[in-house]
């Protein structure tokens, strides 16, 4: 299996994200039909909750409408509002000694990953992110200096709310630090459970879990992996051995002797590094966020791809996943 990963620098939204949704359109039509067409809220009620709890990407949500020629489809499932259950694995964990560092292994099914690392200027913020479903963000670097990582929570409670790789992109655009992300995330409605790590330039951290159905709680906590509290959801802790991993990491922090290349790299071997691609289980990229620096590091076993506000580059890079 391969998978084409592109960095893609467009202040707004145009001849390179319509390229985008062509090319995935087809996966995303088939996850926004799950359930049949009753299954996602009308366009009506979308936009009306994109005005009520996200009134700043409105206009953004607008553009990439026309620019998918009105198709009111694709406006529904832009919207992320209450959309089909989304489930990838992760582990992802913060340094605090030198300069402080936000890591994470993105795991899931390479035929499902845009692989699109997107340099963007929406609303007057600066944002490099990971894209995914068309605008979200399954993490990424503001110019402020956070940086946003999520990991799924572990549990099948799907409720009223939106979409977390969009809710990631909110934060992004918005927040300047740890402390306004996590007053912007207590008023954001998220449709299924997931863990939320952020790293600000100051080296303020935080893990914030949201859910559906429980107030959302927010941990002094350095690593995260797929779960919030163990044994909710006892058969996927043991599919992806979220419980070993995230012991492993907070092991792995404790020692002295640990430096940061020593972190990064751990990152890119057993236990943290999966390979079970055809279960929609294999890590397809390391991330290294930098926020003091404001850079970004790609990683794969062999590979590395560095970036930044100042030194962002258009390229293309084939990874090839054998499980």
């Amino acid at each position: 299996m391969k998978l084409a990963f592109r960095w893609l620098a467009e202040d707004l939204p145009g001849a390179g994200w319509q390229a985008l949704l062509q090319r995935s359109w087809p996966s995303y039509r088939r996850w926004f039909s799950i359930g049949g067409e009753r299954a996602r809220p009308a366009l009506r009620t979308s936009r009306s909750k994109l005005r009520e709890h996200l009134p700043e990407l409105l206009p953004v949500w607008e553009r990439l409408c026309e620019l998918a020629g009105g198709d009111e489809e694709v406006a529904r499932m832009l919207s992320l509002y209450r959309p089909a259950p989304y489930i990838a694995g992760c582990s992802q964990a913060v340094w605090l000694r030198g300069e402080p560092l936000l890591v994470r292994n993105y795991d899931f099914h390479p035929a499902q990953c845009e692989g699109v690392f997107l340099a963007s200027r929406w609303g007057g913020t600066r944002v490099l992110a990971s894209s995914d479903c068309l605008w979200g963000a399954l993490d990424g670097l503001n110019e402020h200096g956070l940086a946003v990582a999520l990991a799924f929570g572990g549990r099948p409670v799907v409720g009223d709310g939106f979409g977390i790789p969009l809710l990631v992109r909110y934060l992004l655009e918005n927040a300047h630090d740890v402390a306004e992300a996590t007053r912007l995330m207590g008023r954001l409605p998220c449709h299924m459970s997931y863990n939320l790590t952020l790293l600000d330039a100051a080296g303020a951290h935080a893990l914030i879990q949201v859910a559906p159905d429980r107030p959302m709680r927010v941990l002094d906590k350095a690593a995260a992996t797929n779960h919030q509290r163990k044994g909710e959801w006892a058969r996927y802790e043991a599919f992806s051995h979220s419980v070993d991993r995230e012991s492993f990491l907070l092991q792995k922090l404790r020692q002295r002797r640990l430096d940061a290349e020593g972190f990064v790299g751990m990152f890119l071997e057993a236990p943290l590094f999966q390979k079970r691609y055809a279960r929609a289980f294999g890590t397809l990229y390391t991330v290294v966020y930098r926020p003091r620096s404001r850079t970004v590091e790609h990683l794969w076993p062999g590979a590395r791809v560095e970036s930044g506000f100042d030194r962002f580059e258009n390229r293309e890079l084939v990874v090839g996943f054998q499980s």
